[in-house]
């Protein structure tokens, strides 16, 4: 069933539409960090419009009195401000974003998937049963530190454990620099708590597996049940796919909402610098090494082992910081690779075309 978007603006920027006083781009995410990058001549023959919707089949996109679907483009996402070019969509210009979401995409053949783009904060959801997984945590965290997003964990379904604060203990340790909520995604929990983040004109993204209650806290936040809702099988505590698309959805208060499907692979790319601010104590540590290039393996003077000797650093961060950085340097490097080879296969097919224009 197509969604109504009649309802997404707030009725104030709604019913002003393109002739009234109320501009309608700020309660889509509009503000001068877009602006700056247009002129007036670019806004009058290029409106910019948000994507609000990612298919297979299109781009929904809302702009000031505009509400369209646009053809399908890979290099575009969910969240991104596109200058609409009514006579050619696909050429319409994408905007520099505050932030990109992305993954080295499902597959062998090492592609990029764009997941989501300006956002201003991730709510990275896990629960209290076996989905729990700080390893997991861990790459969220970096994917959101990489993308310059604020990440916030949060720990749902408080109510069916005895003891939630071994949960919550474990997913404060991922890092010092983000906030850990924990709460019930039922009833008012969601909108109590997660108030600081959700303001009027900011966009925020539900990441995590399926099950965990992502789309929970997004009804709870859009105070309706517009999104539809499973609950986990109870054989492994595994989330059902409820949410099968990107989609930001606008909450009352004028905070822009973003739910995603469960993701069960998150391979990160190009995310070197989000994986150290993450192990940010590992990389002070690594400063106090004898040697530049320490491996932390079985050099002397290594004061990263020297911390796990102690019981300063865990052992097991250690080891998930590595394999985050190795599987980080292969699939940027073969993403590298394949865009080398892009680069060299247009470069003969324009070669190839401009000696075929010669001859005629």
């Amino acid at each position: 069933m197509t969604r109504d978007y009649s309802d997404f603006l707030p009725r104030r920027a709604r019913d002003a539409g393109s002739n009234g006083n109320i501009n309608p781009l700020p309660a889509l995410g509009w503000h001068p960090f877009f602006a700056q990058q247009i002129s007036v001549e670019d806004l009058a023959a290029t409106p910019p419009v948000r994507v609000v919707e990612v298919h297979r089949t299109g781009l929904h996109v809302l702009g000031d009195g505009i509400d369209t679907t646009l053809p399908p483009r890979a290099d575009v996402t969910v969240g991104d401000w596109l200058m609409l070019d009514s006579s050619r969509p696909r050429s319409s210009r994408v905007l520099e974003r505050t932030s990109l979401i992305k993954r080295r995409a499902p597959g062998t053949d090492r592609q990029e998937q764009l997941i989501a783009a300006n956002i201003d904060t991730a709510f990275i959801v896990t629960s209290c049963n076996q989905d729990f997984n700080v390893a997991r945590l861990e790459r969220y965290v970096a994917l959101a530190f990489e993308a310059r997003i604020t990440p916030v964990i949060v720990v749902t379904k408080t109510d069916l454990v005895t003891d939630p604060q071994s949960y919550i203990d474990a997913a404060c340790s991922v890092s010092e620099m983000i906030d850990v909520v924990a709460l019930d995604a039922r009833g008012d929990a969601p909108r109590i708590e997660l108030t600081p983040w959700c303001k009027p004109g900011k966009t925020v993204a539900f990441l995590g597996s399926s099950g965990v209650g992502k789309s929970t806290l997004a009804n709870a936040l859009l105070e309706s049940q517009s999104i539809e809702t499973q609950t986990i099988r109870e054989d492994d505590a595994k989330g059902r796919h409820t949410t099968t698309r990107r989609e930001l959805h606008a909450a009352p208060n004028g905070c822009l909402i973003l739910d995603t499907p469960g993701m069960r692979e998150l391979q990160l790319t190009d995310a070197a610098e989000g994986i150290n601010d993450l192990f940010a104590d590992i990389q002070e540590l690594a400063a106090r090494c004898r040697f530049n290039d320490c491996q932390h393996e079985t050099e002397p003077g290594c004061a990263v082992l020297k911390s796990i000797d102690e019981g300063i650093l865990d052992a097991s961060r250690l080891g998930r910081w590595r394999k985050l950085m190795a599987e980080d340097a292969f699939n940027s490097a073969s993403l590298a690779e394949r865009r080398s080879r892009d680069k060299a296969f247009g470069k003969m097919v324009r070669g190839a075309k401009k000696l075929k224009d010669v001859r005629r």
